[in-house]
């Protein structure tokens, strides 16, 4: 099944048209097929200007963004808590991210998370929602989760999951850029780009924590970010994931990028003194030909 068969059975099955769970199923590639996996990293304090200048080596956001296209950007809006707290994706990364997506001609660009926390505190008070809003540019919008939204998807290469509900916008979009901000959490160790991917899925999340990193890298076979930049401007180091003291909070105002949603995780989780197989999603994700995590087969750029 290609992506369009698969959109064409979402849309059918939302509309009530069709009665039967939308599946999806991608081939894993051979290793001659993969391109040598690429990680730009660059650090600055100025957070607009290192978004554009870490994603130059990748292409730019031109080479993941057509003009027309229906773009998603899915940070992390999960807590009530500030940018400094490090517990979400800081909010100006976010906006350059948006501002570059209409550079390069998007039609829409959608900014949501399902959140842990009540919704409006979270989307205010991460400096989100205030700081897209303050763009004005009616082609951004960053709305709240609609619970109506969610459709079952069948996951036919899950190992752990087999079947699962995904927000219809994530499986719509023609680029999905996964913005996960890099830290420590209590149960996975780190979260981070895979981990992110829990914010677009319905249902109760709290199974995922059983085999959580297989169970991670099953969702990955749906939700295949066209590209994913990982904030770690604001580095929360332990009490994750929710945190709250500023004391266990890092500022490194560094943000990594990859096309590579493993190799991205993989190279992050250096950043924290760990090696890649310390993250069970990591290998797990890996081993399912989703990506690499051998730091040695990685290109990393620092710009």
């Amino acid at each position: 099944m290609d992506r369009r068969q698969f959109l064409k059975q979402v849309a059918l099955w939302s509309a009530g048209i069709s009665m039967t769970v939308p599946r999806f199923r991608i081939l894993k590639p051979a290793a001659a097929e993969r391109p040598v996996s690429v990680v730009s990293i660059g650090t600055d304090r100025d957070y607009e200007r290192l978004v554009a200048r870490t994603l130059e080596p990748l292409g730019g956001i031109r080479a993941f963004v057509a003009p027309g296209a229906k773009v998603v950007i899915k940070p992390n809006i999960g807590w009530d808590r500030t940018p400094e707290q490090g517990a979400n994706t800081h909010p100006l990364v976010v906006k350059c991210l948006a501002r570059l997506c209409l550079d390069a001609g998007a039609q829409r660009v959608m900014v949501f998370d399902r959140t842990c926390n009540e919704e409006r505190r979270c989307y205010t008070r991460s400096g989100i929602l205030p700081v897209l809003e303050a763009m004005g540019e009616r082609k951004v919008r960053c709305d709240f989760i609609d619970s109506r939204k969610f459709v079952p998807v069948e996951i036919e290469r899950g190992r752990s999951l087999n079947r699962w509900e995904f927000y219809q916008d994530a499986l719509d979009a023609d680029c999905y850029i996964n913005v996960p901000v890099a830290k420590h959490h209590g149960l996975a160790g780190l979260t981070l780009g895979l981990k992110n991917t829990m914010g677009v899925i319905g249902g109760n999340r709290g199974r995922i924590h059983q085999d959580i990193g297989q169970k991670l890298a099953d969702l990955a076979t749906v939700i295949q970010p066209s590209l994913t930049v990982i904030d770690a401007t604001r580095m929360l180091m332990k009490n994750g994931p929710q945190g709250g003291n500023l004391d266990d909070v890092k500022v490194a105002d560094t943000v990594l990028a990859s096309a590579d949603p493993v190799a991205a995780d993989a190279f992050a989780s250096t950043l924290f003194g760990l090696r890649p197989d310390d993250l069970a999603s990591t290998i797990a994700a890996f081993r399912m030909g989703l990506g690499e995590m051998d730091l040695d087969r990685v290109k990393v750029v620092r710009s």
